[in-house]
């Protein structure tokens, strides 16, 4: 099992589960952060700690965010890894909370 970043980490990026993860399997895009499962060792400090509440374990992963799993299988591939945490985009305040983000995502 893992844990999944979905639709609301979008355009907000808060990286307070990064500084919690003990085997640094999160990876960064330009607005975007994501699990890589192979890496992920399902401890569960990740979710508690997103103040977008943007993190799932995959078998609670909402039903219209599905895509968001397959989604962090290929960016985990491509983007860097991150390892410390960084402040929040500018206006994340602004985007936290809105629905439908998928189509601003920045590969």
């Amino acid at each position: 099992m893992t844990f999944v970043v979905t639709d609301n980490c979008i355009k907000c990026k808060y990286t307070d589960c990064v500084e919690v993860c003990p085997v640094d399997c999160f990876y960064e895009g330009p607005n975007f952060l994501v699990i890589h499962p192979d890496e992920c060792i399902d401890c569960a400090l990740c979710e508690p700690e997103c103040p977008a509440v943007a993190i799932f374990s995959e078998d609670e992963v909402p039903a219209d965010m599905q895509e968001f799993i397959q989604l962090n299988v290929e960016l985990a591939e491509i983007w860097p890894n991150i390892t410390e945490k960084k402040e929040p985009l500018p206006d994340a305040e602004e985007w936290d909370g809105k629905k439908g983000k998928i189509k601003d995502l920045e590969r």
